[in-house]
């Protein structure tokens, strides 16, 4: 053989790995070349979770309940977070637990996450300043807002919803609408009383009631608020519903639509801020704001559950991110449907301020509470659509987990969030350490004392081995967030034993195959051709039942077994790039020959005595 060639292909996946882990981080020496570490070992997060129950009270069912969790995980599993635990505990909360690094990642999974297609009705300014009677002198006032209260959805960049050409109509497009000017006009449907809001299907606050905000507000400001039939302008009127600007955003999600919208004093920054599930009755109409416009939506005919599958995507002609939306069969025929409906503006649905600039129906897509799109429809669609706007790879990947990993069958409330210190993973991982370096500095002195010159190629083996592993962690953290913490630590020890059976079985082979009467350098290749085969075999087992702890298993088990099986994978590497071709170099030098150099001098003793 040519050791070189494997010794130049193991220097090449060398370097290779540290280019990619040096250059691939930002900062400092000590930041390209930090692995992520754990919630034991540097401590982080833990936010638990309050699942909202319905009208009755009554706790969720244990089965709905573990459907969240499971939810949950994925979410959190998805971007990127290793070794997170999301557990229940007692009937109704769900605790998350991530390293301080992965903190960021836990802000939202426990949202509702669910996505309606709904046509924009009407829409008005959602900044609140048309609220004050002395800044709107006329009944027009409301229907024009200062240029500075709301952005102008053109100018600012956001997702926006396309298709794809081909479809039914010619593949017209989903185009955004130019700037919304906001109009006072009457909405279709006749006005509705506060008290005949549809109830959420998870109260955003359960120690609030309707009857609470009807206090609040006063007699006077609800009778007013519901016989409005369009947005309050006059300032007799604003000044009675004033006692609406003092709800907060649990009291606002209570109202119903229509005064939700009329009532000029409930602001985009209190619905806005509205718990998760406060609009996702998809048979009821809506209110949500987008860039500080308040839009009165219809009910929901197209459905997050409509959507086959979401993909974070990159558009070959503009380069932008993108998230493509693949329909079922099901939900493209209802798609169709309300483009078509859109487009020809059916039944005269939707007002003049809600209509795009080619007089069409605009369609909003509502993301739990928000909306992230409101384009104007062009024609009637029958294609898979894509969300495109000011995407990076982590909001785009973000969105597309949220879609694919399905919607909670209930709304969360964050009960408690808490940062945990690793003072006690610190001492644990200083003790683990001290008790590896000795174990380590014993197993150096037993091979130079047993093996001798082969005890070299232990030592080489481990230290090549140790800066794999340690490169491995590093680049795996950065790309694909795997994070190192005790359980790992002790899957990398574990490993040890692995790569200390394959020096054993292969010292041990050549000896056996001296004393057969073969000289030393014969011995070394036909020792690796029978060693080989054990050696596979060993480290096989190793790597399935890693792959199978892996598989059924969660949090530090899960961890534990990636490790190992990682340093396992790195072990056969380092036993064919580096151990038999190092073995066959030294083979061919003098010291090898050596009984008192080479470790094999009883057995070269022996030899001679049998000849």
């Amino acid at each position: 053989m040519r050791p070189g060639r494997q010794l130049a292909l193991l220097g090449a996946i060398f370097v290779i790995l540290a280019s990619a882990v040096w250059f691939g981080g930002k900062g400092g020496w000590e930041d390209r070349l930090a692995p992520n570490l754990g919630l034991d070992l540097v401590g982080g997060s833990r936010v638990t979770l309050l699942a909202q129950t319905g009208a009755d009270g009554q706790a969720p069912t244990a089965q709905d309940l573990e459907q969240a969790r499971r939810i949950i995980a994925e979410r959190v599993d998805a971007r990127g977070v290793a070794e997170a635990q999301v557990v229940i505990e007692g009937d109704r909360n769900i605790v998350i637990s991530v390293a301080k690094k992965g903190d960021d990642a836990i802000n939202d999974v426990g949202q509702a996450s669910q996505l309606f297609f709904r046509k924009l009705l009407s829409q008005t300014d959602g900044s609140g300043l048309a609220a004050a009677p002395q800044a709107s002198p006329s009944p027009s006032a409301s229907a024009s807002p200062k240029p500075s209260t709301a952005a102008s959805p053109a100018a600012t960049p956001k997702p926006s919803v396309s298709a794809s050409s081909g479809g039914t109509g010619g593949g017209a497009a989903m185009a955004p609408t130019p700037t919304p000017t906001p109009a006072a006009s009457k909405s279709p449907t006749a006005s509705a009383s506060p008290a005949a809001a549809p109830k959420p299907s998870a109260p955003a606050n359960r120690k609030v009631t309707v009857e609470q905000v009807q206090a609040k507000v006063g007699k006077a400001a609800w009778d007013a608020a519901g016989k409005l039939t369009a947005v309050a302008a006059e300032p007799a009127q604003l000044e009675v519903l004033q006692p609406f600007a003092q709800l907060n955003e649990y009291e606002a999600a209570l109202l119903a639509p229509k005064v939700q919208f009329y009532v000029p004093q409930v602001s985009c920054e209190q619905l806005d801020k509205r718990p998760p599930g406060s609009i996702n009755n998809p048979d009821a109409e809506a209110v949500a704001c987008e860039n500080g416009m308040k839009y009165l939506l219809d009910v929901s005919k197209v459905k997050g559950t409509d959507v086959d599958k979401a993909s974070p995507q990159i558009e070959q002609n503009t380069n932008r991110r993108v998230v493509s939306l693949d329909f079922s069969s099901a939900g493209l025929d209802k798609w169709t449907s309300l483009t078509k409906e859109s487009f020809n503006n059916e039944g005269q649905k939707c007002d003049q301020s809600a209509l795009g600039a080619d007089s069409h129906c605009r369609v909003a897509v509502v993301l739990d509470n928000k909306v992230i799109s409101s384009p104007e429809i062009q024609g009637v669609l029958g294609d898979d659509s894509v969300i495109t706007g000011d995407f990076d790879q982590k909001s785009a990947t973000d969105l597309a987990n949220n879609l694919n990993y399905g919607s909670l069958s209930m709304t969360f409330l964050q009960q408690e969030a808490q940062s945990i210190t690793p003072t006690l993973g610190g001492e644990h991982l200083q003790a683990g350490l001290l008790a590896a370096g000795i174990g380590m500095l014993l197993v150096v002195i037993y091979s130079f004392f047993y093996y001798r010159l082969l005890g070299t190629v232990i030592v080489l083996s481990l230290i090549l081995s140790a800066a794999l592993t340690f490169l491995a962690l590093v680049f795996l953290g950065r790309e694909m967030g795997f994070t190192l913490t005790l359980a790992g630590i002790a899957g990398f020890i574990v490993s040890l034993g692995v790569a200390a059976d394959s020096f054993v079985i292969y010292f041990e082979r050549l000896k056996d195959e001296i004393r057969e009467g073969r000289s030393p350098r014969s011995a070394v290749p036909r020792a690796w051709v029978r060693a080989r085969k054990t050696i596979l075999t060993a480290n096989a087992i190793s790597l399935m039942a890693a792959l199978v702890l892996y598989l059924v298993s969660s949090g530090a088990v899960a961890g534990f077994a990636f490790a190992l099986g990682l340093a396992t994978l790195i072990d056969l590497v380092v036993v064919f790039l580096f151990r038999h071709p190092i073995m066959t170099m030294f083979a061919r030098t003098d010291a090898f020959l050596s009984p008192r150099v080479s470790g094999l001098g009883r057995v070269l003793h022996e030899a001679k005595e049998a000849k």
